[in-house]
């Protein structure tokens, strides 16, 4: 970090204990939170922290295009030559995003109502919630630092046995301990609910996959949940 030119990272606090640092870093060059772009009325509070939104803008991509523009007009302003190169850039990858928010769109739809519960490792999903109509919920909160308790797991339990719950899906980023746990549990009760499969949710693919890069990455996540809950 102390040797870039220009520092990129999300903002409100998804890095933590980091954010002091890039403070510290502020003072001798551009650091800049692409969230700070984003209106606050468009944010989500979060339950776990009063006063502090849900960082987990990027998945809803109508969102993360607001962040591609903060991004454009800090390398515009840190490189004017080249200002007409990143706009180039910027309508390019923004008509890739747009395209990518009506694919996400269309192929939530493609699930019956009925069966549009989306049920995660921990509550990274409810921008994607609210952007594309599936209703989400999360073994645990925001926060990944501390384990779900006993309560959280036999009240997931229940309400995947009660309202006959095809799949949930566990994180790339997260422990699939406390998911799996509930899915015994399930069994348990009678009923059956499969592992639907592995979702990036704070961290993306390997470099050079396809699910290494934004667009790939929310492919991958939109295929895996359609495939299980259709």
């Amino acid at each position: 970090m102390r040797e870039a030119e220009i520092i990129f990272y999300n903002g409100l606090h998804l890095e933590g204990k980091m954010q002091e640092t890039l403070e510290k870093i502020a003072n001798s060059k551009p650091v800049i939170a692409v969230s700070s772009g984003i209106k606050k009325s468009l944010l989500k509070e979060s339950e776990d922290f009063g006063g502090v939104y849900d960082p987990h803008i990027w998945f809803d991509v109508s969102l993360w295009k607001q962040a591609v523009n903060v991004v454009t007009n800090t390398l515009i302003k840190a490189d004017e030559k080249n200002e007409q190169y990143y706009l180039n850039n910027a309508k390019d990858y923004l008509a890739a995003l747009t395209a990518l928010d009506a694919w996400v769109k269309q192929s939530i739809s493609t699930i019956p109502e009925k069966q549009r519960v989306m049920i995660t490792a921990h509550d990274a999903f409810g921008y994607f919630g609210e952007a594309y109509n599936i209703e989400v919920r999360g073994l645990q909160g925001i926060s990944t630092r501390s384990e779900p308790g006993i309560r959280d797991i036999t009240n997931l339990t229940q309400y995947i046995t009660e309202n006959k719950i095809k799949a949930v899906f566990v994180e790339s980023s997260v422990s699939e301990k406390s998911l799996r746990a509930v899915v015994e549990g399930s069994k348990e009760k009678g009923h059956n609910v499969q592992i639907g499969g592995t979702l990036f949710s704070d961290a993306m693919g390997a470099e050079d996959t396809p699910e290494g890069t934004y667009e790939g990455m929310v492919r991958h996540n939109v295929n895996t949940i359609v495939n299980s809950l259709k």
